[in-house]
């Protein structure tokens, strides 16, 4: 039965930080990322080609969407950049996590006497403090957006506000809120990440040939709709923190 690791592998060590395989793989996104989107901005051109052309219909409706939940084109714009940042980074962990060699490329080490197998790479949100991470800094930026577009004192005053008992207990509520949204954004990603991860590796363990391959298209859907709930849901709730009411 192979080995099934909650938390990410140390690979090595740098200035005394560990380095892990989802560590790795994060990187690997975020490389990947930079390398395409230079690629791609090179070929901006006023007469389009066919993979502009998939990329200006891909923005416009992404706009769209966004426009009917902010109420205009022009704050649909101005979230776009970070909204579809969250969506491409974590629709590409998703996807390179279930790539062929990742889990299944790496070497051997003894642990307790044991010769165990540590794989090079692991899907970013396979491990809890990539997810965890990637929810705390998601809710900063959105409070840093609300603060920004209501001020910083407005914004605070949602969540301590002392003008009366009811206003008080719900903007308790409101700053408990914040802390939910984290636990919500974390959990969520890696329990989907992370189930869909285990069910490859004991499906592939038991019944190696043909049987996995419909698992896996299940996986880059379910990767495409944990991207897009991640990304909706940062969308949403930047909405609400530059609400005005």
């Amino acid at each position: 039965m192979p080995h099934i690791e909650i938390a990410a592998e140390k690979i090595t060590s740098f200035l005394g930080l560990p380095i892990t395989n989802a560590l790795l793989m994060s990187w690997l996104v975020v490389f990947l990322l930079i390398v395409f989107s230079l690629m791609l901005s090179k070929k901006i051109s006023l007469v389009p080609d066919a993979l502009q052309n998939i990329w200006e219909v891909l923005i416009e409706g992404v706009l769209g969407l966004m426009t009917n939940i902010f109420g205009s084109r022009e704050e649909a714009e101005k979230y776009l950049p970070m909204v579809a940042t969250i969506f491409l980074f974590v629709l590409t962990s998703n996807w390179l996590g279930i790539f062929p060699g990742v889990g299944s490329v790496g070497f051997f080490e003894k642990i307790k006497g044991n010769d165990s197998f540590i794989p090079m790479f692991r899907s970013a949100a396979s491990d809890l403090n990539f997810t965890l991470a990637l929810a705390v800094l998601t809710v900063i930026l959105i409070n840093i957006k609300g603060a920004s577009a209501l001020g910083f004192s407005k914004h605070t005053n949602k969540y301590f506000n002392f003008k009366n008992p009811i206003n008080f207990s719900l903007g308790l509520l409101e700053f408990v809120s914040e802390f939910a949204k984290i636990i919500s954004f974390s959990f969520r990603l890696f329990g989907n990440v992370f189930a869909g991860e285990v069910l490859l590796i004991i499906i592939a363990f038991l019944v190696p040939i043909a049987v996995p391959v419909p698992f896996l298209i299940m996986e880059v859907f379910v990767g495409f709709v944990q991207a897009l709930v991640f990304s909706m849901l940062s969308m949403v709730f930047i909405s609400i923190a530059v609400a005005h009411h």
